[in-house]
């Protein structure tokens, strides 16, 4: 089927929250990628690229010091990505969504990677609290040459408070689209306030993630060792991790993580996406900076 804009994308902005946009552009310089362009509106504040080795990837944290969205607040985050450059896409906490009673709280991401370019978006887990209103969309695009590394993770709620799956709506889209056209996407939508049980097999579980690695530079040899790779480190926590990992019908996988604590997430991260940065670039784990 085939996929359009979001009715988010143009529909008129409510008259409360508030309309913050991000906007970057990278580009190769020498040996490293710097930031060529840059403009950021209200919530969002903008750190300059850390260096954290010598492959030149500028490490960028994404702030939005509010400390979440409160229903009405459209957010939204462009980026491109010119040949060759190399960003890696963090954020410093948790994404907050705090409860609101009608508003729905939107962030839009587009994401536009040129040829021979890395993304690794790689950011904190978004919170929606009890009776939030979430909507979000995730578009890359990639360009010949080009390679994506998506990592997507929800909480159930605030899990210290007992808001275990309280939110009133949550709504998420990834679609990611290579040079040549094809395309794979995720989109859900649920309201546990109306039907937890359409939760499904994820109510037990604390933490629902994605990971996404699309690129057609890479070779179908290369996909299968790290589908492998991949499946062992899933298997390596049983009871508390649950996943899988598959070749979606374009170049690269697909995974599905549920994990029963932070731990348990962000140790079955790290290992997944380290075991991607040995197999596709032959770099070692990035060790992150929050400040």
């Amino acid at each position: 089927m085939a996929v359009s804009k979001k009715s988010s994308d143009t529909e008129s902005t409510s008259s409360v929250g508030r309309v913050g946009e991000l906007k970057l552009d990278y580009v190769r310089q020498d040996r490293k990628t710097i930031i060529a362009r840059s403009r950021c509106t209200s919530p969002w504040h903008l750190f300059p690229p850390i260096y954290l080795d010598d492959s030149g990837s500028a490490y960028t944290l994404l702030l939005n010091p509010s400390g979440g969205l409160v229903g009405g607040d459209r957010l939204s985050i462009e980026m491109t990505l010119g040949p060759d450059a190399h960003v890696l896409i963090s954020t410093p906490s948790a994404n907050r969504v705090y409860r609101s009673l009608s508003e729905v709280s939107v962030q839009v991401v587009d994401l536009a990677v040129g040829p021979g370019a890395i993304l690794e978006w790689v950011p904190e887990p978004t919170i929606p609290f009890a009776d939030s209103r979430f909507r979000q969309v995730i578009h890359v695009t990639l360009a010949p040459g080009a390679t994506v590394l998506l990592w997507d993770a929800i909480a159930s709620g605030r899990i210290a408070r007992g808001e275990r799956w309280a939110l009133t709506s949550l709504e998420n889209e990834i679609r990611v689209t290579t040079a040549s056209g094809a395309s794979v996407l995720e989109r859900y939508e649920l309201t546990p306030r109306e039907d937890l049980g359409q939760i499904g097999l994820a109510e037990a579980w604390d933490y629902v993630a994605s990971l996404y690695v699309v690129g057609d530079a890479v070779g179908v040899d290369t996909w299968r060792r790290l589908e492998g790779a991949l499946a062992t480190i899933l298997d390596e926590r049983p009871g508390r991790v649950l996943g899988s990992v598959s070749q979606p019908a374009l170049p690269g996988l697909a995974a599905k993580v549920l994990a029963l604590t932070a731990p348990d997430l962000n140790a079955t991260l790290a290992a997944l996406w380290g075991a991607v940065r040995t197999e596709l670039w032959s770099l070692p784990a990035a060790v992150l900076r929050r400040y």
